[in-house]
């Protein structure tokens, strides 16, 4: 497969050269107001995601030498619990370093998965399983290449082969490593409870696909292009996030560089229950800094010759329009954007500079004096130089707090805000600009954050 895909969980190179977007919501309560940490550490350098659940946060670390690392630690005070090593093979760059996947397998029994080295073989990594608190090594499978294991309600969803014709699904039992059942081709898990999975099957027609977590009976189909249109191409990449009842999705769009063509695009919901599409709003844009699609989207319409409109902040779960600016009131050039921590204000930074504002509700222009937004810590990443991976990954991004009037970095006690770092069990867990882990523990509703 040729380009198969570049996955939202953005990186940030990519984020910075785009001023599209979709602004995840507020969180409920917002409890960003509370100082941080409950905890931090300092000890590692996360440039994957963080997973948590059953009491822990685990991710994978860059250590000094270029090499990666599987690092857990106890969700409660960010000690750390165990590491091992960690490695990719199969990963595309525009998916990011992956996380190591936690899955509370019931029973009071958790594990934590991760992609480690092989030593010798005709293999190229092992899939290794090990207990959540402890690092105790349960079981391994062999691996080509893969994208990376992820959670599937109580089982461990692993993309094998993806190098290969040979690619395929495999669904296994975290405690046991069985394979519970398999499908053909490649696939990734954007939904899970306890019994349903729900996988995004990547093809030349991509389609959306529930199954029965325990049987792999197929519950209900939908093509990607049922919803956007004919000509969708997953290589722009793509973002999922979840409401009680409805998966909201994004596919961003992709040029072919031979024939000029832009790929169909844009964001749409269906039903979780039946796969029955909800809404769509197809040939728009998500704006970055954002949140995930599910909560209170923010985006810039395209037309068909490629030009860009104003911003409008979607509900996320009817997919109207609840506020806008339009095109007229984007200021002229040189600005990154921002938000505030309830993502009622849309701001557009200058370096070092006064910037602009607007109320995304009402569409007015706002007062800059004393205005502060969130945004990304720099607008020029650096790939991470790692050793002995393909070149072109770069760290999950990190937020700082700016002085929308002076345009300067603001040194801040506050948490970022929810609808970047997304919620987990009451619990929202970040990463800094050097790799640093900080958490704090407000009571927040679970949620999806910008990362998923």
């Amino acid at each position: 497969m040729t380009r198969p895909h570049a996955k939202v969980t953005l990186t940030l190179a990519s984020a910075a050269l785009l001023t599209s977007g979709a602004l995840a919501g507020c969180s409920q309560s917002d409890a960003a107001a509370k100082k941080y940490p409950t905890w931090q550490n300092t000890e590692v350098n996360a440039v994957s995601r963080t997973t948590n659940g059953a009491g822990v946060a685990a991710t994978t670390s860059m250590k000094a030498d270029g090499t990666l690392e599987t690092v857990t630690l106890d969700e409660a005070t960010g000690r750390k619990l165990w590491s091992a090593p960690a490695t990719m093979t199969g990963r595309l760059p525009g998916m990011g370093v992956q996380p190591p996947a936690v899955v509370d397998a019931g029973s009071g029994q958790a594990v934590v998965a991760a992609i480690d080295p092989v030593k010798q073989g005709q293999w190229n990594a092992t899939l290794v399983t090990r207990d959540a608190h402890t690092g105790r090594q349960k079981w391994t499978r062999p691996v080509h290449s893969t994208f990376g294991p992820q959670r599937c309600g109580p089982y461990i969803c692993l993309s094998e082969h993806t190098a290969l014709s040979t690619a395929r699904l495999v669904v296994l039992d975290a405690l046991t490593g069985k394979t519970i059942w398999r499908l053909p081709g490649i696939a990734e898990v954007e939904w899970s409870d306890p019994t349903r999975v729900v996988l995004l099957r990547l093809a030349s027609h991509p389609v959306l696909e529930a199954h029965d977590l325990k049987t792999g009976k197929t519950l209900w189909q939908l093509p990607i292009e049922q919803a956007l249109g004919a000509g969708v191409d997953m290589s722009g990449g793509w973002a999922f996030g979840s409401t009680a009842t409805n998966l909201v999705g994004y596919v961003a769009p992709y040029t072919d560089a031979r024939t000029k063509k832009t790929s169909a695009f844009g964001l749409f919901s269906l039903r979780l229950a039946d796969g029955v599409l909800e809404w769509m709003r197809p040939s728009v844009v998500r704006v970055y800094p954002s949140g995930n699609p599910a909560l209170a989207p923010v985006v810039r319409p395209v037309d068909e010759q490629g030009q860009y409109g104003g911003f409008a902040r979607l509900d996320g779960g009817s997919g109207r329009v609840v506020g806008q600016i339009t095109a007229a009131q984007v200021p002229g050039s040189g600005w990154w954007l921002a938000f505030p921590q309830k993502m009622d204000r849309l701001d557009f930074l200058k370096h070092s500079a006064s910037g602009t504002a607007f109320d995304l509700i009402s569409g007015q222009q706002a007062e800059v004096k004393g205005a502060k937004g969130w945004s990304f810590c720099v607008t020029d990443p650096q790939p991470l130089k790692l050793t002995g991976v393909s070149p072109g990954f770069y760290s999950i991004a990190a937020l700082c707090e700016f002085d929308l009037a002076t345009g300067k970095r603001v040194t801040s006690t506050d948490a970022p805000p929810a609808w970047f770092t997304g919620s987990q069990g009451g619990w929202r867990i970040w990463r800094d600009e050097k790799g640093a882990l900080h958490a704090i523990k407000d009571g927040t509703a679970t949620s999806p954050g910008m990362y998923g």
